[in-house]
């Protein structure tokens, strides 16, 4: 007697946030929601708005039809279509590539939504499109950037966040704040948890053990004293020393001038930087074409796109969607992996 196989499993179904409307965040959307290989991995749908999604279609000159749904598992999946939440936010006349609050406060809306949907188990995952911090602020929110609202929106206490590319993959002990105050901020127990929830990311990706290279704070890591004043004696080694002894493969302090080459040529799977613009240069040198910005240690799965709201080409249908394709890509890789413990 022949057993019968199992159903498969459906497809992830991702929340796809707009970002802000006056940017590329439309455009970047509709294209990568009509790509086939995005519709063989997930079932995405836009939280936005599907007058500005129809304006992009037009500005992209692509046929499709935009449908809008009252909840995501309202969506009927077929080629040539996008679906989306319309929050109904925008005005018609929003120009292209201008500062305005009205898009602002709409690309908070539409995080704030995706937000509930996720928590309450409704998506398997949140995919967004970039908003503007300088919107954001003008329409009252004040947050950094995605990763500080979406831990305010979760009840997350800490998050971290981790850019990957295909060459290079690096997460930060501190991100949107001046260097000054990202010396101070760096502790032991802040670099510990990073390089933990780095670790358990790169599992969850599908590397079991991953090598994890941490960059220092000073040139050179401090070249055993001569620059500095001990910062990663005292900040750094004492975390790598207890992670170490608990299995998980933390090589450092490294001297970030070379940490992000041997990266790149495959001696580490994963590069701790100490501050934003440690990580964010080489990564966006090496590959930001289809780079991945993952919040890690959240409650859902969050990846987005590695570029911002492009206002200087937003509306002129030029934008590439290779990072919002990518970026949804791995946010179905990850909703169908379970979560591992880090060691």
């Amino acid at each position: 007697m022949t057993t019968p196989l199992a159903p498969l499993a459906p497809l992830p179904l991702i929340a796809l946030t707009m970002g802000d409307g006056a940017g590329v965040g439309p455009e970047v959307a509709v294209a990568a929601l009509l790509d086939d290989a995005v519709l063989a991995r997930c079932r995405p749908v836009v939280i936005g708005d599907a007058r500005r999604l129809r304006a992009a279609a037009r500005v992209l000159g692509l046929e499709c039809e935009v449908v809008a749904v009252g909840h995501p598992r309202d969506a009927a999946f077929t080629p040539g279509r996008v679906h989306v939440v319309d929050l109904g936010l925008l005005p018609a006349d929003l120009p292209w590539g201008e500062l305005s609050p009205v898009a602002g406060h709409a690309a908070y809306a539409y995080v704030e939504r995706a937000a509930e949907l996720a928590v309450a188990g409704e998506v398997d995952a949140i995919c967004t499109a970039p908003l503007n911090k300088e919107a954001l602020r003008a329409a009252g929110h004040l947050y950094p950037g995605h990763t500080e609202l979406l831990a305010h929106l979760t009840g997350t206490e800490e998050v971290s966040m981790m850019l990957s590319t295909e060459k290079v993959k690096v997460i930060h002990v501190t991100t949107h704040i001046g260097l000054i105050d990202a010396v101070r901020r760096i502790e032991p127990g802040l670099v510990e948890r990073t390089v933990r929830r780095g670790h358990e990311a790169m599992v969850r990706a599908g590397t079991p053990r991953p090598v994890i290279g941490v960059c220092g704070i000073n040139p050179h890591a401090g070249e055993n004293g001569l620059f500095g004043y001990g910062e990663e004696e005292e900040k750094i080694v004492p975390a790598l020393e207890k992670l170490r002894a608990e299995g998980v493969d933390a090589r450092g302090p490294l001297p970030a001038d070379t940490a992000f080459f041997l990266a790149s040529r495959g001696d580490y799977d994963l590069i701790v930087a100490m501050y934003h613009d440690q990580g964010h240069g080489p990564v966006k040198v090496l590959g930001i074409e289809a780079g991945v910005n993952l919040t890690v240690g959240l409650p859902v799965i969050r990846t987005s796109v590695d570029h911002g709201t492009a206002f200087d080409i937003a509306g002129t249908g030029t934008v590439q969607a290779g990072s919002m394709v990518e970026a949804l890509r791995r946010a179905a890789e990850m909703a169908t992996v379970p979560a591992a413990p880090v060691a």
